[in-house]
């Protein structure tokens, strides 16, 4: 899990920094907006909508299988996109440790 800690940081950080910029000079439903306005947007958007829909569907079983209430990753990812399941592996319990036994 500590190999998928430090992917979800080392993505979560830059992703976060390009997220911060992007709100900043068009706002959080510019994002959106954005992808309205042609087919080519439609099909990025829908292919966010699928990835994330496959992302849920492993994070819903694997939050329930590590005693972790999948709701609030599902929240967030379907308001925050893929800050969801990569805060939900960056909090995620290391199994093995003491943080992880419960």
């Amino acid at each position: 899990m500590a190999t998928k800690r430090t992917l979800a940081l080392i993505l979560l950080v830059p992703f976060a920094l390009l997220t911060l910029y992007a709100v900043q000079q068009v706002g959080y439903v510019g994002i959106f907006d954005y992808h309205r306005h042609s087919p080519a947007g439609w099909q990025v958007f829908a292919d966010l909508v699928i990835a994330l829909i496959l992302v849920l569907s492993w994070l819903i079983p694997e939050a329930r299988r590590a005693g972790r209430n999948p709701w609030p990753w599902v929240v967030a990812t379907l308001f925050l996109g893929s800050f969801g399941p990569l805060l939900y592996l960056v909090f995620a319990r290391v199994e093995g440790t003491a943080e992880g036994q419960a």
